[in-house]
This record gives structure tokens, sequence and C-alpha cells, in this order.
């Protein structure tokens, strides 16, 4: 029998402006050193270089899997060197606003494709098209506006650009101040905004997803921009942040007894299967640029991402998981208020899939040589996965940049079979990180606050509707007084 549990009102408003020395990253073995004078590595976001020699390595010695993985990409239309970028001075995300984001992330998915092919293959004419949607559109974007959803689309694509440009930093053709300008103005400073403010709305009104795409767009942009405050922001607010992102929230218990011992609650697991992906997805992404800069989050409280990661996994697979129960408030401040309770965890559809499994698989099994059996089997039935424009037309098909069959498959290292929290030493890229002053983790305000804050429309707690397909078998109905009750169908597929 479920036991109904508040969210701890003491870790959602635990402010996020702790003392980043506090949070340090951990260093492990096996990961990439930051440069000797502290400053970040580069390429050092979800691919080292290390990384990339690896791809072109294997795929010209002709290695299964990576060879399968690269078939996949040279399929993508989004991976051939005629893509023509159409660059937008506004895109607009949500109701209510004449879209059309998915201009934007169409040509980011072809950015990020050809510098992908560009480093597997050495042909430069890959690398151009890159640089050339890139260069075109940090001349072009003003702003990125909509409803509610003008957060998700700077988290989600501010991310993705910043993998994008990453890859082609060095090449001759790109004005990479002029991208860094754009992605810190236009999409990192409104994810900081968002991550201090939430809109306007209490802050457990929105779901995981939300917070993590905004957490993952303020490290890469601080990666990319080399701007440690920044990134500090990000480590800490995945550590110590009051929003449902950070790792508890995100992950908020724990099973240690029993047949399900070693696995964590997804919060999400409780709203639909597709936005649990898309969460778990996002965290993976997360933990693996900082990562690739010497801070280590996979290991973090014990791997608990690796946890939660298991039971999504296990989840999706078919299986029972158990559940607490849990309620979480809703609204906004000084407005309208309810809550919403969720006692069971959502249908799901066992073939439904995302690529998202390989990266995850891969470091916790081959990189630190532990044993995860879900993860395992959910990343071989994924594989080879694929990337933008595999996974549907509509938005929820490019949330993640995919392709982790090539980017992320690896040899066990000889480290792995250490354990899964190293011992703490202060590599040179957290350290500096933790010298930031207490200021410097004050966020940037880039947007205005929401008008009519009382309304309820703008808040869209629920994000965008063309995530139909991924909806579970759930009902929502309003009560009296502004109160949700979630209410559970039954557990078959949907």
């Amino acid at each position: 029998m479920h036991v109904t549990r508040q969210i701890s009102r003491r870790s959602m408003l635990k402010a996020s402006g702790a003392a980043v020395a506090a949070t340090a990253g951990l260093v492990a073995a096996g990961r990439p050193a930051a440069a000797a004078d502290g400053a970040f590595a580069h390429p050092g976001l979800l691919h080292t270089r290390t990384d990339l020699d690896r791809m072109a390595a294997k795929v010209k010695a002709g290695a299964a899997p990576y060879t399968a993985g690269f078939a996949r990409l040279t399929a993508n239309r989004h991976a051939q060197s005629g893509w023509q970028p159409r660059p937008q001075a506004v895109v607009y995300r949500g109701s209510g606003t004449p879209e059309n984001y998915t201009i934007l992330y169409n040509d980011i998915h072809a950015a990020y494709q050809n510098a992908l092919r560009f480093h597997v293959t050495g042909e430069s004419a890959y690398a151009d098209t890159a640089v050339a949607i890139l260069n075109a559109w940090s001349s072009t974007l003003t702003a990125v506006n909509g409803s509610a959803d003008r957060f998700l689309a700077a988290g989600l694509y501010g991310y993705q650009f910043a993998n994008a440009a990453e890859l082609v930093r060095d090449h001759g053709d790109f004005e990479l101040a002029r991208f860094q300008e754009m992605l810190s103005e236009k999409f990192g400073a409104m994810s900081d905004d968002f991550l201090a403010r939430h809109n306007g709305a209490v802050v457990s009104n929105y779901w995981t997803n939300w917070d993590l795409a905004n957490m993952a767009c303020v490290l890469a942009t601080g990666i990319l921009c080399d701007d440690r405050a920044q990134v500090a922001r990000a480590v800490d607010y995945f550590k110590n942040g009051a929003g449902l992102g950070s790792i508890r929230n995100a992950i908020p218990v724990v099973y240690d007894d029993g047949a399900d011992a070693g696995l964590a609650e997804w919060l999400e697991a409780g709203r639909d299967q597709g936005h649990a992906l898309l969460g778990v997805g996002l965290m993976g992404t997360f933990c693996e640029m900082a990562w690739n800069q010497g801070i280590d989050l996979y290991g973090y409280d014990d791997s608990r991402f690796l946890k939660g990661a298991q039971y999504v996994a296990k989840w999706s697979l078919g299986g029972q998981v158990p559940f607490t129960a849990n309620t979480r408030r809703k609204g906004a401040i000084g407005g309208w208020s309810g809550s919403e309770t969720v006692t069971a965890a959502a249908g799901v559809d066992p073939a439904m899939t995302r690529p998202i499994w390989a990266m995850i698989a891969n470091h916790y099994t081959r990189r630190r040589g532990l044993s995860a059996p879900y993860l395992t089997r959910i990343a071989a039935k994924a594989a080879p996965e694929g990337g933008g424009g595999d996974y549907g037309p509509n938005s929820g098909g490019f949330d993640q940049l995919g392709f982790g069959t090539l980017t992320f498959t690896r040899d066990r290292t000889s480290t792995a079979g250490t354990s899964a929290s190293p011992s703490p030493a202060a590599s040179a890229s957290a350290s500096t990180a933790a010298s930031a002053s207490a200021s410097a983790s004050a966020p940037v305000s880039a947007s205005p606050a929401p008008s009519a804050q009382g309304g309820r429309g703008d808040l869209a707690a629920t994000g965008s509707g063309d995530v139909v397909g991924w909806t579970a078998a759930t009902g929502i109905t309003a009560l009296a007084g502004g109160l949700l009750l979630l209410r559970r169908r039954g557990r078959r597929a949907g």
C-alpha cells in the first residue's frame, strides 16, 4: 500500500546558491584532464578529442557496433553536406504564437550531424556545412519567444547548439565569438533565469525535464564560452537546486532493501513514459558534459543517477517497479494554486525508445565496470541508436542528439571495477570553479516576469502539446478549488 509523500519542503526551498566550494567535482580515473592552466578542455561537451579519434579509428577498421552506428548517421537526411539552413530572426515555441521552432531544431541537428560526420570521415564538406548553419543562425537570431514553452526551447536547443558548435570551434570560418554571444544572450541567460524564478511559478510547478533542459543549457553554454561561474551554478543546482531537476528531487526515493534494492524512483515515472525517458536522457547528458570537464556527477550521492536510470530502464522494459506516492504543489506565486498527487507508475509501451541508453550504459559498465543489467538490456535493445529525424517528426524525436552507439560505445577501461564513488581530489577545472565568488552565482535576468502572473495559461505545467505520442494511460480530473488529482486507469501499455 502506497503512502502519500509530500515532496520535502525543506529540500524544495533549499537555495541553490550554497557555497560552490562545497560542491566541487570529484576526479575519477579515466576522465579527460583539464588543461594545466585550469582552462576548460575543448572539445569537451558530449565528445572529447579521444572520443572523436576513437570513432574515426573504429569506423575505419570496420569494427562493430561502430559501423552500424555510423550507417545510421550517414542515412539520416540531416547528415548531408547539401543541407541549407533557414535562420529566423525570432523563434517561437508555445501556444498563442506562430510557432516556427521546428526550423531551429532541424537546423541544429543538421549542424551536429554534419560536424560528427566530418570527425569520423575527415571530409571537409561536412564541417563546412555545419559551420555555415551555425554562422547563419548567429548572424540572424534576435530572440527566442513564445509561451512558457520558450524556456523548453532555450534549454533544449541551447545545449544542442553548444554541442554542435563545440565540434567545429576551431574551424577557420566559424564565427565563434559571435556564436558565443548569441548562445549566452538568447539561450543561456533565459535558462539561468528559469532556474532562478521558474517563470513566476512555485518551484515545484514545472516537472523534472523542464529544469534538466535548462540545467543542460547553462552547463553547456558555460563550457563553450569558458564561463567558470556559469558552470559552477549549473553543477551546484544539480546537487542543491530547489526545483524538480536537482538530483534528489528528480530521484526522490532510493530503495535499499529486498528485490528492489539498487533502484531509485524517477519522479516523472508517475507522469508518463515519454517524459521520463526525456528526463533520464537529459540528466545523462548533463553528467557526461560535466565528466568531460573533470566533474563526477555520475557517481554523486552514491551513484544515485545509476539507480534512477536502472529504475526507468526496468520499467520501460515492462518490469514491475515500486512507487512511493507523492504530491507536488502547482501554480503561480501570489496567484492560483493547486496540487497534483501521483500514486502509481504510469503505463508503458516497451516498444517506445529514445537514443539515450548507450551513453549511460557505457559509462557505468565500461568506464566504471559496474553491474547495470537493466541498462545493458535496454541499450542493446535500442541499438544501433539513431538521432534527430529517426524518432518521428515532432520535437520529442529531436530532444536528444543521439547516435550513442557510434559516439559512446567504448572498450572497458583498465580502471573499470573501481569504486562508483571515487576518492575526492580536486581537478584543476573543479578547483577553479570552486573558487568562484558567491556573487557569481547570481542569475542573469534575461526575460521579464510573466505577465498576469496569477494567470494559469503561461505557466504551462505540462509543456508542449506535441508529445501526444508519449502520453501514457492516465487521466487528469479537475476538482473544485484548483486541486488536480491524477487518477490511474490501469497499468496497461499505452
